[in-house]
């Protein structure tokens, strides 16, 4: 270790406590700020929260007289969930914290809060909360905060680290948001272009119910015994369909001769599946093109496979129209909104699909592949960027803790 740095433990440095226990039943919609974990990796990760929780003014103040309340410069650390993510207090905060939640380390010697705070991020601190879970469910506790070693140089040197830290720091989430931002432009672009195809229809589009274009299969209850993690026949389970892309598992074998036992709900490659259960998640459509190593695979309940009329509707077409918002919103308008959105055969059928000529699917479709590959590139270009962004930030925080900064 550098000369001058000790190594010492978070109890040496800091009284470490938590809160008294606030009961659900204290709990109201205003007053002052009651915050749990998730309030404290907000604060930590974006500067602000939205507050859901309060306490009353009179309970702050019998609290904050009788056991104390977070000062400036008092760190507050997740102990649950997301373990190890550290706010410091600022001079104007105002807040009280859930029991157990949250360890609370008061200052009490001269040491700078926001190196420890980095020092939270560091491999060096990150080692020790992470080995010290073990197989038990996810506790950071005051014990073991009290015991939890960090190095510490001298005052002035840590000042000089947290300095070049804010620094580097501030210049790493400066080219993050602009990298993000890119990379949701060019998303952005795509489901623009995308969405534009099919509202700003060419002369001589026309629409037909799925059923008439399509044939459309129904999966099979199969039963829970029938699946083994290794087999020969494959099976496409609702698991398998993602929003726009297939996901493949290796848990999902029938028995042999379920093949052609069961070859009515068999399937071919390139041939679309749709999730009749939960059918949207995170704002897009379950549905995806079954892949090479999927051909022949039986399909499970509650998803839909389509195979397409060739001379009438295109897969590539129809599985670019039914990525598009027009068709999460027609779903969205035959579901129960409280409930899981749950699409039933008969209005998969029933689902109007414009249709130009086969020549105009086509086209369409090298377009809008060519601009997803495009996009695609993007993505990848903007993604690999946040990666060397954080590997950089890593790599400081491995200097900073190491004595090499």
């Amino acid at each position: 270790m550098k000369g001058g740095w000790q190594t010492k433990k978070l109890g040496d440095l800091f009284d470490i406590t938590s809160s008294k226990r606030v009961f659900e039943a204290d709990w109201m919609t205003e007053g002052v700020p009651f915050y749990r974990a998730r309030e404290i990796v907000k604060l930590a990760r974006h500067g602000f929260v939205d507050n859901e929780l309060f306490i009353s003014e009179e309970m702050f103040d019998r609290y904050s007289t009788k056991y104390g309340i977070p000062a400036a410069g008092d760190i507050m650390v997740t102990g649950v969930g997301t373990l190890g993510i550290c706010y410091v207090v600022k001079k104007d905060d105002r807040f009280y914290f859930k029991d157990g939640n949250i360890i609370w380390l008061k200052k009490k010697t001269e040491t700078d809060s926001r190196f420890v705070e980095y020092a939270f991020q560091s491999d060096y601190l990150r080692s020790q909360i992470d080995d010290s879970v073990g197989a038990t469910v996810g506790t950071y506790t005051i014990i073991k905060a009290k015991s939890t070693l960090i190095p510490v140089p001298p005052l002035p040197e840590q000042q000089r680290i947290v300095a070049i830290l804010n620094e580097a720091f501030e210049g790493i989430a400066t080219a993050k948001a602009n990298a993000e931002k890119n990379l949701q432009n060019a998303r952005a672009l795509f489901e623009s272009h995308l969405q534009s195809v099919f509202t700003q229809r060419g002369e001589g589009w026309v629409e037909k119910p799925l059923e008439k274009v399509a044939s459309i299969i129904n999966g099979y209850a199969f039963k829970s015994t029938d699946f083994s993690p290794k087999g020969i026949v494959k099976c496409i389970k609702i698991t398998n369909v993602g929003v726009r892309e297939f996901v493949c598992v290796s848990d999902s074998y029938l028995p042999y001769g379920f093949d052609k036992k069961f070859d009515a709900v068999s399937v071919r490659k390139g041939s679309i599946v749709l999730a009749l259960t939960r059918t949207i998640i995170l704002g897009g459509l379950k549905v995806a093109v079954v892949p090479n190593e999927y051909n022949g695979a039986l399909l499970n309940q509650r998803v839909a496979a389509i195979i397409t009329i060739p001379d009438i509707l295109t897969e590539r077409f129809l599985f670019a129209y039914l990525s598009t918002e027009i068709v999460v919103d027609y779903v969205r308008g035959r579901v129960n909104t409280l409930m899981q959105p749950n699409l039933s055969i008969s209005d998969l059928k029933s689902m109007l699909i414009p249709l130009p000529t086969i020549q105009e699917q086509d086209r369409i479709a090298n377009h809008l592949d060519g601009l997803r590959e495009e996009t695609q590139r993007l993505e990848s270009i903007y993604q690999q960027k946040l990666t060397a962004l954080e590997a950089l930030k890593k790599s400081l925080l491995h200097q900073a803790f190491s004595g090499e900064l």
